[in-house]
């Protein structure tokens, strides 16, 4: 028998409660403890040669595109693309996609590369993937200077420690697929303003980088960027979408989240040559959009969802258990 979907609220509002339910119609809310993330302050910037390059690392953060965009002054490497558009607050803000354990995590295995990772080398993929652009210099001043900020934004974390805020939340899996229709009129109500009928984004008045980033097209972030997996972009947008939403006062429900990262996701953009990622099937994540799989279940679902039943497909247990992963 075929569930029918619950209706989404047309006012637009969420329904909070304390713990996020199954992730239909309400809006987790966080509360701040001694675990939550906080980014260091300003002042903690050192004096000198060191603060000088941790600074000079953090406006190119925010301004990639001034330094790196396809009017940049130093190199023409980049798409427009801010690095800030993805890593909010020059990547100090919780559930932002923060910096905070970053560097700590570093050297690590690379589940998509399949070998060991410098940070260095983890930077290149985000230059080709969500700058849609070429490899930059990792010897080069520019690189090193972004590393020296991201060393700095995560000098409290410690490696292994999972701080509340950090990177992006991990939304509760929805019943049932995300919808790219009502995901079409969450946007139309709640995006399109700052990124556009057609997702194109808004020019800086210089027309050097983006006001409001595209958010699909050869200037948003490419096929093979972490955000082009759902489940990441649907976390990203829950805590911080649209414009105003915190993680302490988020303005979707889960559901909606879902629903408007299908509809940014079903969107052309940009196509990354991914021959060489995930070598090893089994580590691919079960929201990675492109076969092979070590699985039966369709591209469309792994997209898409639902994710429950893959999950317990590849937690060896039965059908049965679906249920369960989904409470």
């Amino acid at each position: 028998m075929t569930r029918k979907r619950p209706e989404l609220s047309k006012s637009g509002n969420s329904k909070v409660t304390a713990n996020g339910g199954s992730g239909v119609g309400t809006s987790t809310l966080h509360q701040i403890t001694s675990n939550t993330w906080r980014a260091p302050k300003d002042e903690t910037i050192p004096t000198g040669k060191e603060g000088e390059i941790i600074r000079y690392g953090r406006e190119l953060i925010v301004h990639t595109s001034k330094y790196l965009g396809p009017k940049g002054t130093i190199a023409k490497i980049t798409n427009g693309m801010n690095c800030q558009n993805c890593h909010l607050d020059a990547g100090t803000r919780p559930y932002g996609n923060n910096f905070s354990g970053f560097i700590t995590a570093y050297p690590k295995m690379s589940r998509r590369a399949g070998k060991i990772e410098s940070p260095a080398e983890r930077l290149v993929e985000c230059f080709e993937r969500s700058l849609n652009g070429k490899a930059p210099d990792t010897s080069g001043r520019e690189i090193r200077s972004i590393l020296a900020y991201m060393r700095w934004v995560g000098k409290d974390g410690k490696h292994g420690v999972n701080l509340i805020g950090a990177s992006t939340e991990k939304l509760p899996y929805l019943k049932f697929a995300a919808d790219t229709a009502k995901g079409n009129a969450v946007y139309s109500l709640k995006c399109q303003n700052c990124h556009g009928q057609n997702g194109e984004g808004v020019l800086s008045h210089d027309g050097t980088s983006y006001t409001y980033p595209p958010l699909w097209g050869n200037h948003s972030y490419n096929d093979g960027a972490g955000m082009y997996r759902l489940g990441n972009l649907a976390g990203f947008v829950k805590n911080n979408m649209p414009l105003g939403a915190t993680y302490q006062n988020p303005q979707l429900t889960n559901e909606e989240a879902w629903d408007v990262a299908a509809f940014i996701e079903s969107k052309p953009r940009a196509h990354q040559n991914q021959h060489s990622d995930w070598k090893d099937l089994n580590k691919k994540p079960i929201d990675f959009p492109f076969g092979p799989y070590p699985d039966s279940f369709s591209e469309k679902q792994h997209k898409y969802g639902p994710f429950a039943p893959i999950k317990a497909a590849h937690n060896g247990r039965s059908m049965s258990s679906v249920t369960n992963l989904q409470k």
